[in-house]
């Protein structure tokens, strides 16, 4: 898909470059926005005044100025410097909107680089070489330093770049794909490395992942209410508008419609029970509550994404100035909102499952199978789901809430905000896995409903689990099947 980059980003786009592959031309004012101010980082060379990032050193060094024939060595000196990236690389998704908010951040027209730049990065994006990003090294102010001088580095034909699902060498696959690089200019090393786009592309591929997770926990739950013969009348419009919360109405709506014309929920309408448990009954409340996390991290990353984090900063005027926009404490706190939000949608559809598997509380067969006791069923899995959800709760500690001086204590105050975003797409895989064994056991819990039939919509997503794992009828390796789902989770067809 091709994307017009004007320095504008919205949610269908992040959604459609973290699909990939993308296409992206600059929009004719962007182009001038880039040209209007390359031309001010040009003149402020001239001027009697050191420019910070221009023609000084950097953070402590600022004070140091540099010849006007050495401000090129000086940004290719700060790239190989800076790239001190550590650990397992981003996914190539993930680093595809990197490099995408990167190009928007300069159409923004406030950078100061050069238009080849740009269409160096326009060609990277279209031939799909993405940079290879470690995802540790920042600490989210003063921009993402190590992680976006890797993106920087085949500006230089070094580091590395996606290739095909491999990673291979950058200056290689340049070569083959007819790409060269042009020289860095004045001012273009540091506005490569200055940004919070590695924070802001981790933590909205976290959000926007979350936000389909929570739609699928909905159903999810709905299947175990089915399975376990509970009650919808807590999903009462009437009630949940009293709540007030905009997320726990959505959640009890949704509820409604997947329960629509359930055969099980007529066949023990009149009986006994009063309520089910707090896991069955507060899934308004809950899954709603995160919802409504969710859309204010959805709305912040996109002000992030949207924003101009670089420094200096050229503005209208021309003059060149420096600042803090670099700062990522916005994007760090909706990163750590979304791992806090995703603990309790994994803890209630992990008591969920133990609902399903516990004879005590299911009325079901021990485990969800027959002849329980040569056969273990579905015992572990709710152990699995157990193990992911405690470790979700120890991802909730936020990273936003520490700071550890850096520079020779100029940056003395940072966000960690990569930290946090990364922590949240940790928080978004356990839910996946967590969710995916809800799925599993509350299908097999169906097997035990008939001949009744659940509402529509989830038979349907019961026929959907179906096609991928068929039921238990004896013990097997389970892994496979929970992985199956959990793989299979971005195809899930959500009502």
């Amino acid at each position: 898909m091709r994307l017009l980059l004007d320095g504008s980003v919205d949610l269908e786009a992040v959604r459609t470059v973290l699909a990939g592959p993308v296409t992206g031309r600059l929009g004719p004012a962007a182009a001038r926005r880039i040209d209007r101010a390359r031309k001010a980082v040009l003149a402020s060379l001239s001027g009697p005044r050191p420019v910070y990032g221009v023609n000084t050193g950097f953070g402590r060094l600022a004070q140091v100025k540099i010849p006007q024939g050495l401000v090129g060595a000086l940004q290719e000196n700060l790239i190989r410097s800076h790239a001190c990236g550590i650990g397992d690389p981003f996914s190539k998704s993930v680093s595809r909107l990197v490099l995408y908010l990167k190009i928007q951040g300069f159409a923004m027209g406030f950078s100061g680089v050069s238009r080849a730049l740009v269409d160096f990065l326009l060609a990277l994006l279209k031939c799909d070489l993405i940079p290879v990003i470690p995802e540790k090294g920042s600490v989210g102010a003063s921009g993402d330093l190590a992680p976006l001088a890797h993106l920087a580095l085949p500006l230089l034909g070094e580091g590395e770049v996606w290739v095909a699902g491999r990673r291979a060498p950058a200056r290689r696959a340049l070569a083959r794909a007819g790409i060269r690089p042009p020289a860095l200019g004045v001012k273009e090393g540091i506005s490569l490395v200055n940004g919070t786009q590695v924070t802001t592309a981790a933590a909205l591929a976290a959000v926007v992942e979350s936000q389909r997770l929570a739609r699928i926990a909905d159903m999810a739950g709905a299947m175990t209410l089915e399975a376990l013969r509970g009650t919808p009348a807590a999903f009462d419009e009437s009630i949940a508008r009293l709540k007030c919360h905009p997320g726990a109405i959505a959640v009890a709506a949704h509820l409604r419609a997947l329960l629509a014309g359930s055969q099980i929920r007529e066949s023990h309408r009149d009986c006994q029970k009063v309520q089910d448990a707090y896991s069955l009954r507060c899934i308004p409340q809950v899954h709603g509550a995160v919802r409504d996390v969710l859309d204010y991290a959805e709305r912040t990353l996109l002000a992030e994404a949207n924003a101009c984090t670089d420094n200096p900063l050229v503005l209208p005027s021309g003059r060149v100035a420096t600042g803090g926009n670099f700062h990522a404490m916005s994007a760090a706190l909706a990163a750590d909102q979304i791992a806090l939000a995703l603990a309790p949608l994994g803890t209630i559809s992990e008591r969920r499952i133990e609902r399903l598997v516990n004879p005590d509380l299911s009325g079901l067969p021990p485990f969800l199978i027959k002849e329980s006791g040569l056969h273990s069923g579905l015992m572990i899995a709710q152990v699995a789901a157990a193990s992911l959800a405690s470790e979700n709760k120890v991802l909730t500690h936020p990273a936003s809430a520490d700071t550890i001086p850096t520079s020779a204590g100029q940056e003395d105050h940072v966000s960690m905000g990569t930290a946090a975003a990364v922590k949240a797409l940790r928080a978004v895989e356990n839910l996946r896995a967590i969710l995916a064994i809800e799925l599993v056991a509350a299908a097999q819990g169906l097997e035990f409903a008939g001949p009744l039939k659940p509402g529509r919509r989830i038979q349907e997503a019961y026929a959907w689990v179906r096609r991928r794992v068929k039921p238990l009828t004896r013990d097997r390796i389970l892994s496979r099947d929970i992985g199956r789902i959990a793989r299979d989770l971005d195809r899930f067809p959500i009502p």
